[in-house]
């Protein structure tokens, strides 16, 4: 064996000498971080303060008193949701557009905190794409339109139409389909800032719209804070 080859092979041996040490001093730390990680996900069920079942009434009720409005509709679900939540919902009506898994639609904040969001989100040209896989449930209250959806595997499709809830469980994923239009109530709980690289990844790496990005993180944010200051995690 010529020394060149002998010098590659200790640097080599080296290296991954390097990584593993690098490795072991960081086990406590990384096992520490990985405990945090699974206590609070056992009980982050008690920092849920929206019910899917209460979010689902609230949209009947306005889809059969506004169905013909879409925008009345959409503004009422909001001020009935401040009843029910007071102090936990934006009524300012901001809208940002949202790329995410190839699909595109426009979403209005209405909570966010660090388990749960609540949005308006739609589209009246349709979109298709990638739901994401996440460590949420994620329920999708069609209020007008409909969205289609299935699994890898499944041979035919989901329809789901005006005042039907679509569940997303967790590390579930499927592919979906807003065929014409659709506008929906929207609401995940669990590690939601980990959605966040999913819902940033195509302004990255295709539409270059740091724009919306930056009022994204702003409404995401200011919404983040106030519920911290609120006591709600």
């Amino acid at each position: 064996m010529t020394s060149s080859v002998k010098k590659a092979n200790q640097e080599q041996q080296g290296s991954c000498c390097g990584v593993v040490s690098r490795l072991i001093k960081y086990l406590p730390i990384l096992t520490v971080l990985l405990a945090l990680f699974v206590g609070f996900d056992q009980i982050m069920h008690k920092f849920y303060i929206f019910d899917q079942n209460m979010l689902q009434q609230v949209a009947l009720r306005n889809m059969e008193q506004y169905g013909n409005d879409t925008h009345a509709m959409i503004t009422n679900i909001a001020a009935d949701l401040d009843k029910e939540y007071p102090g936990h919902i934006r009524l300012k009506e901001e809208w940002v557009f949202n790329n995410a898994g190839g699909a595109m639609g426009s979403m209005w904040i209405l909570h966010g905190s660090l388990t749960e969001y609540v949005i308006i989100f739609g589209t009246p040209v349709g979109t298709e794409g990638h739901t994401g896989r996440y460590l949420a449930d994620d329920y999708f209250i069609i209020l007008e339109g409909e969205q289609w959806a299935y699994a890898a595997g499944e041979l035919t499709r989901e329809e789901y139409k005006p005042g039907e809830m679509h569940l997303l469980p967790r590390w579930k994923v499927q592919q979906y389909k807003i065929p014409e239009h659709a506008w929906a109530l929207e609401y995940a709980r669990g590690w939601i800032p980990l959605m966040l690289p999913f819902g940033f990844f195509d302004t990255f790496f295709s539409t270059v719209d740091f724009i919306t990005l930056f009022h994204t993180i702003r409404l995401y944010a200011t919404a983040i804070i106030g519920e911290l200051l609120k006591g709600k995690i």
